[in-house]
């Protein structure tokens, strides 16, 4: 069915080129911030972790890696298990891009987590070349790579970018549901994969100075999350090995 998006995308199509020029320049604004992509830390039992995805993976938005994503994550986690990380993420990366990316990448991994979706959504992917793209991606991770756990960040629904003015917001954010709608139902078909919707608040704190990126208020929210869930999975893996579950 198409959307009354993508019906009113042609006549709004100069708006909206203007917008997202406009966007696209304060965007590029803030760098990836620097700091490590691969470590080990911590102690307890081991866990191999990889990250992988666009901007926010790579932290965008904060001044150090270690106010980012995985740092953030890495923090947490350092506490109870000894940590073989790795980031694989780049602005500007698309699924395609990631997967290109991974190919070239050895294993194996424990957990994977991505987080993909709105550089897809800003090229105006299909929903069906996106699932198809996802499904290649997650074949890989749980493939080639050897990850038991693949956590898969929902696609940002951009309508909330406060970065983002009206039509583009509205236009970027029909997209984007539609994508992750897509996603969800590509994660459903893989046992070892789920869809996580980080829970972070409306509230201008979790947006970085350019209102397209997380700030680092919002990767300590999203860590804590994925911390969280990796938690959990640990414990079912504990008592699948005990005979208690």
């Amino acid at each position: 069915m198409i959307g009354i998006d993508q019906i009113l995308r042609l006549p709004l199509l100069p708006v909206l080129a203007a917008q997202g020029l406009a966007v696209r320049r304060k965007a590029q604004l803030l760098p990836e911030p620097a700091g490590p992509r691969t470590g080990r830390a911590g102690s307890g039992p081991q866990l191999r972790l990889l990250i992988a995805g666009d901007s926010s993976a790579a932290g965008v938005g904060a001044a150090t890696q270690d106010e980012a994503l995985s740092g953030r994550l890495v923090a947490r986690l350092a506490e109870e298990f000894t940590l073989d990380w790795r980031l694989e993420a780049t602005t500007g990366h698309t699924t395609r891009d990631t997967l290109d990316r991974l190919t070239r990448l050895g294993g194996p991994f424990d957990i994977a987590i991505t987080a993909l979706g709105v550089n897809d959504t800003t090229r105006a992917t299909s929903a069906r070349g996106f699932a198809r793209r996802q499904a290649a991606l997650l074949d890989h991770l749980t493939g080639p790579l050897g990850a038991r756990m693949v956590i898969v960040t929902a696609v940002p629904d951009m309508a909330l970018f406060p970065a983002l003015p009206q039509p583009l917001a509205w236009v970027l954010g029909a997209q984007a549901r539609r994508l992750d709608h897509a996603l969800q139902r590509v994660v459903q078909r893989y046992p070892s994969a789920l869809h996580h919707h980080p829970i972070i608040p409306p509230d201008p704190a979790m947006a970085a100075r350019d209102g397209y990126h997380p700030s680092p208020l919002a990767y300590d929210r999203w860590a804590e999350g994925l911390a969280a869930l990796i938690r959990a999975q640990a414990v079912r893996r504990i008592c699948r090995s005990i005979g208690t579950e």
